[in-house]
């Protein structure tokens, strides 16, 4: 079984990964309408929904991008920041809704932002216990189930809130490039589309990866210590 979870999860994982880099090179050739840079595109978001506080700056690598709430930081990668196809404006808008969020008060993105410290710690956990009873031998099997049990539900719990704050920026980003006119109805529109809904099924396959992994070492806990071997 541990196996079937193992290769079953790490396919989900792969596919959401293959699915995101595939759609994104489709979508990030040719220029859109407007010719405006992702950069660009992400200024203007900023000053015409009043945020000013933000500083925009260009990532190292591909798809390394993010918005940095501690810092007001918004970093986009190198392709994002100077391409003007409809993936990088799409990138570009979604980054920013994450801006709108946090200047906006929005509740799930803060319980992600408290959540980042402890979910580190049980990162750690579920990476090193399982070395550290292997090796040792000083954590029985109900000790290590329940330490990983409560580790991978933090993660599970961390992904969970995660989704709202993904989707949400990305609706926010749909709405904004459509109401500015940064985008033209038609292919560059579904093309932003299509590459934040694949960029969206890395977080869903998160969430998924993590529930698994929190069930499969919660089970002993509730039966006892007799896991199914079926």
């Amino acid at each position: 079984m541990i196996w079937i979870l193992f290769i079953g999860t790490m396919g989900l994982s792969l596919w959401a990964m293959w699915r995101v880099k595939s759609v994104y090179k489709r979508y990030s050739q040719g220029v859109v309408r407007s010719g405006l840079t992702g950069g660009e595109v992400a200024a203007q978001i900023l000053r015409r929904t009043g945020i000013r506080d933000v500083e925009i700056t260009v990532g190292e690598g591909m798809l390394g991008d993010h918005y940095d709430p501690i810092h007001k930081r918004l970093v986009l990668s190198p392709d994002n920041y100077h391409g003007r196809s409809p993936a990088a404006l799409g990138v570009a808008a979604h980054e920013c809704g994450h801006a709108i969020q946090h200047a906006r008060a929005y509740a799930p993105l803060h319980w992600r932002m408290a959540a980042v410290g402890i979910t580190t710690y049980a990162n750690y956990v579920v990476m090193f216990l399982p070395l550290l009873g292997l090796f040792t031998g000083l954590i029985t099997p109900l000790t290590g189930a329940l330490f990983m049990a409560v580790a991978w539900g933090i993660i599970m719990l961390f992904n969970l809130v995660t989704l709202p704050v993904e989707f949400d920026a990305s609706r926010r980003a749909k709405a904004v490039l459509a109401d500015f006119n940064f985008i033209a109805p038609g292919e560059e529109a579904i093309g932003v589309n299509r590459v934040l809904d694949a960029a969206a099924w890395t977080y869903v396959a998160a969430f998924i990866t993590s529930l698994a992994y929190f069930l499969w070492h919660l089970l002993p806990l509730l039966s006892g210590g007799n896991r199914s071997r079926d």
